[in-house]
Parts: C-alpha cells; sequence; structure tokens
C-alpha cells in the first residue's frame, strides 16, 4: 500500500499565514501551471527528485494531493484541489500575491512572492508526520489518520501546549476534542519549539534555544537516510529512517522504513482512562504484538465492528437479555478463566 506523507490538506480555508524569508536553491513552478489527478505520473519534484508533490491514487477512483518520497518503492506524502468539472472545492489562504510555487528538497511546498517571502507553506499545516527542519510552535498539533487505510482524522493526537508541555492524546472521536493524555515532557512553563533539525535529532526545545527534552537521538544521519516522524493510527510517535543506498547500509539497516524511535514504548499499556476507548476501541483488549504494534481483540460473544480496522472495537454477537419481562428463553451462563 502506498505510504502517504500525510500532508494530505483538509479540505477548509486557513488563517492568514505570517511571511519567511526563503534561503534556497530550487525549480520554480510557474504561474498558470497546473497538475491533473490521472495515474501517478501527475507531480511537481524537487530540485534532487528526492521529494515530489501531486497526485497519489489510492483507490478505485479516488486521489491524495500530497507529498512523497519520490526515490523510493514506498511513495511516502496538499494545494488547490478541482472537481472534474473545475469547481474549487479547496485552495490554500494567504495574504499577498503568489509569483511561483516551489517543491523544495526538505519536503516542504511553498508559494512565494516576488521578493523571495513565503506566502504559504506545507510545512505550516501539517497532519500527522513531520520532516528534517521542519518546527513545530506552541500550539501546534499533529493527528493521527483512522486507520491504515483511512486518511480521516483518527483517535490520537500530539499537541505543544501553549504552556510548553508536549502531551499524547486520546480524542473523543469522532470529535477532535481532547480526552485523555497518555504521555507527556512535563515541560509546564518551559517548553517553546519541538524541532525536527537537518542532523535527525528531535528536541523540545526552550525560548532561549536550550534542548529540554530529547525525543529521538540521531543514530543515522540524514546524509544516508530518508528520516520521518509520524503519529501513527495506533496511537505511536515513531521516528522512521529508509537507507539512501543499499551500499550505505552495511548490511545493518533493511531497505525499508525501519523505527528508531517509538513513543510510548507500550501502547496497550499507556492508555488507562476510565473513560474512552482505550487503545483498541470500545469493548476490546490489546496485547502488543512481536512488531511492536497493538494486537486488538474482541473478548468472547463479540466480533469487531469493522473487521477490515481491528482497533474500531467491538460488538455483541449475542441478544441482550431483558430482565423486566417474562421470558420462556432458557439462559445459560458459561465461565471462562
Amino acid at each position: 500500500m502506498t505510504d502517504v506523507l500525510t500532508y494530505v490538506l483538509p479540505l477548509m480555508l486557513f488563517a492568514l499565514l505570517p511571511y519567511r524569508a526563503v534561503a534556497q536553491t530550487y525549480s520554480h513552478v510557474t504561474l498558470g501551471s497546473s497538475l491533473t489527478a490521472v495515474g501517478n505520473n501527475s507531480f511537481w519534484a524537487s530540485p534532487s527528485g528526492e521529494f515530489a508533490f501531486g497526485f497519489q491514487q489510492f483507490r478505485t477512483g479516488g486521489f491524495l494531493l500530497a507529498i512523497w518520497f519520490n526515490k523510493i518503492p514506498e511513495k511516502t506524502g496538499l494545494f488547490v484541489l478541482n472537481n472534474p468539472d473545475g469547481k474549487q472545492i479547496w485552495s490554500a489562504d494567504f495574504a499577498g500575491e503568489v509569483s511561483y510555487a516551489a517543491m523544495l528538497d526538505t519536503g516542504n511546498f511553498v508559494l512565494t512572492s516576488r521578493d523571495s517571502i513565503y506566502l504559504w507553506e506545507s510545512f505550516d499545516h501539517p497532519t500527522d508526520t513531520i520532516l528534517p527542519t521542519h518546527m513545530l510552535n506552541t500550539g501546534s498539533q499533529i493527528v493521527a489518520r483512522f486507520s491504515e487505510k483511512s486518511y480521516s482524522n483518527g483517535r490520537f493526537l500530539l499537541k505543544l501546549q501553549a504552556d510548553g508541555d508536549l502531551i499524547l492524546y486520546t480524542t473523543s472521536f469522532p470529535t477532535d476534542s481532547i480526552n485523555f493524555n497518555y504521555w507527556s515532557t512535563g515541560t509546564v512553563g518551559s517548553g517553546f519549539q519541538l524541532f525536527f533539525d537537518q542532523s535527525g535529532y528531535i528536541n523540545l526545545i526552550a525560548r532561549n534555544g536550550s534542548k529540554l527534552y530529547e525525543l529521538s537521538s540521531n543514530t543515522a544521519s540524514t546524509k544516508d537516510f530518508y528520516q520521518r516522524a509520524i503519529l501513527e493510527y495506533d496511537g505511536v510517535f515513531r521516528h522512521y529512517v529508509y537507507t539512501k543506498s543499499a551500499d550505505s547500509s552495511r548490511g545493518k539497516w533493511p531497505m525499508a522504513w525501519y523505527p528508531l524511535l517509538l513513543i510510548p514504548a507500550n501502547i496497550c499499556m499507556s492508555i488507562t482512562a476510565r473513560t474512552g476507548s482505550g487503545a483498541c476501541g470500545f469493548n476490546s483488549y490489546c496485547e502488543l504484538g512481536d512488531d511492536q504494534r497493538p494486537n486488538c481483540k474482541c473478548p468472547p460473544g463479540y466480533g469487531f465492528l469493522d473487521p477490515n480496522n481491528t482497533m474500531s472495537g467491538c460488538k455483541q454477537n449475542f441478544v441482550t437479555q431483558n430482565c423486566g419481562k417474562a421470558s420462556q428463553d432458557r439462559i445459560s451462563f458459561i465461565l471462562k478463566r
């Protein structure tokens, strides 16, 4: 399955954006250029060809407007999206006059003014993923998608709160309102920015620039490895690397996305709230698998609400008995250890 970098933009207008100076060489996408959602061959690549912006087909007749890693088999992935009738259904909102667009080698897609000022950029609107050079400020958040195959907002979010604490929350799905805190840095009053730096470190930074909390240390350089950090649909924040060359792996690294970091280490034991659905949804229980992912199960007499999404919870497979009325039905009880 296509592993999209989920910079898939919500079809909503954004607030006016702050300007940021451009300090990078890139190829320009001129005004009037367009992409069409036909197959997987309509995209604009960054100068190195490592990133691309365009359409990715993810089901019959369905497309994601996304950014992805373009030089690996797993196409890991935003803009004005029009339907076949030419009716606009989403647009980037910004102040100023655009001169050109650019897909940068950082994975950031930008709209730029004549004076080389960023008027709009995809790094300001992440969904579930951050990349090296990406920075989340206080008040920012990323939201996990609903399931492996659904890119709708899911049941978990990572938020750098205004008070400086970086927290993983469950949500009161299907709303995005927070429910239960199952991990935090405990940096109330001091956290300022979450920074995924160019060397591959992910740190929580104070206002004075000092490091407060190291989420992930560098064991693989960005020179030799593609890197991304994602809040996945199972509620775990993972830092992945993918070797750029089979020669550079030296037998240690597989030619696939490899996790360097998992927060929390055991999602099944981390969500202990008395309210909410837990890691696997209502009426279910969770066991950690050998792949460090939750293995969701239903108790006897229950089955999955959605067999294609075992994290959606369970439903009863029996008729509920009614004690308020006389019944001729024979009731049997089975005790299981």
